[in-house]
């Protein structure tokens, strides 16, 4: 059976009112009280109960974090900084993974709202934000990171990803690539799009340039590693000599194939450059030239947006960092 509060204050010999005092306003409470009732807890095995405490209060500690997919070491990362953040302000953060697929975001929206977190840190699953802004006018607030609506209906923390995509492209040429590739996932990720943005407006300025674009279904290394194998099996001369990848993942399933499989040499054949410079894109089989995010920053800022809504305190409601281009050996200008 498990151990109550009368049980604690019976083993303690004080009232059921005094040891929700300990628990809840220890100050209020003698020191010899506090420390009686604490080892009566210590020894009986007492457990509070949170979820009746939340209920009484109305919410919880707790923050929600929805990503798109978790298996990327980039969302590993602004995980890591919304949790520095969180547990900064004494709460912790719940995370979901929507697989970029709205109708689990939206279960998991749910689930955090019968959770009654303070609010939620969301990636979106698509650019359908209907049920989003629902939420949010159900009195949950929602920070939007590493996206931004035009609108700026919701406070948000993103990169200027076509910025990013335009230092990629135009290292590129200047290294005096000619026939650039663009792999990316499906243009409704917006992320996607607005990196292809700044490809494409780099490469216009140099009429001389040209630009193909692969689209693959997923922002994977398995889907890179497929796209490297498309570009392996042509003939040498319809090859590009360049490929910026939508992400890290996708620049090093390209990696693999040339390596290992097609025997293309990087950067000798094909230059590269990835995008979100994960921890091991130094670390590749040729070190990757990537974008670099401030991926923690994200994550801290967004709690840190959403701890000010909570307090309403006055603030920009659209914070935008600026990527870095991290040139290393993928990109090395071909002698």
């Amino acid at each position: 059976m498990a151990v109550g509060v009368k049980d604690v204050a019976a083993a303690a010999g004080v009232s059921v009112g005094t040891v929700s005092n300990v628990l809840n306003q220890p100050e209020r409470v003698s020191a010899g009280t506090v420390e009686r009732v604490q080892r009566a807890i210590r020894e009986l095995g007492f457990v509070r109960n949170d979820a009746a405490r939340q209920l009484r209060a109305g919410r919880s500690r707790s923050i929600g974090l929805v990503v798109p997919d978790i298996g990327n070491p980039f969302f590993a990362d602004v995980a890591r900084g919304a949790e520095d953040r969180a547990a900064d302000a004494g709460m912790t953060v719940l995370l979901g993974n929507s697989d970029e697929r709205d109708e689990r975001q939206q279960a998991h929206l749910e689930l955090f709202q019968e959770q009654r977190v303070n609010g939620v840190l969301l990636t979106p699953a698509s650019d359908d934000l209907a049920a989003v802004h629902r939420f949010a006018a159900g009195g949950t607030p929602v920070v939007l990171v590493d996206r931004e609506i035009e609108e700026g209906l919701l406070p948000s923390v993103s990169v200027d990803d076509v910025e990013g995509g335009r230092l990629a492209a135009e290292h590129l040429l200047a290294g005096g690539r000619r026939r650039l590739a663009f792999v990316g996932g499906p243009p409704s990720v917006q992320q996607v799009a607005d990196r292809l943005r700044g490809v494409q407006a780099a490469v216009a300025a140099h009429p001389e340039s040209s630009l193909e674009i692969i689209e693959r279904p997923a922002l994977t290394v398995l889907q890179g590693r497929a796209a490297g194998e498309d570009l392996a099996r042509r003939a040498e001369g319809e090859r590009p000599d360049a490929v910026f990848a939508a992400n890290d993942l996708l620049a090093v399933g390209l990696l693999q194939a040339f390596s290992f499989v097609s025997g293309i040499r990087v950067p000798q054949d094909i230059a590269m450059v990835g995008y979100d410079d994960i921890d091991f894109a130094s670390a590749t089989i040729v070190p990757l030239s990537s974008v670099r995010q401030p991926a923690r920053l994200l994550g801290w800022t967004g709690v840190d947006l959403l701890l000010k809504e909570l307090d309403g305190v006055e603030h920009d409601r659209r914070v935008r960092f600026q990527p870095e281009l991290v040139v290393r050996e993928s990109s090395a200008v071909a002698e």
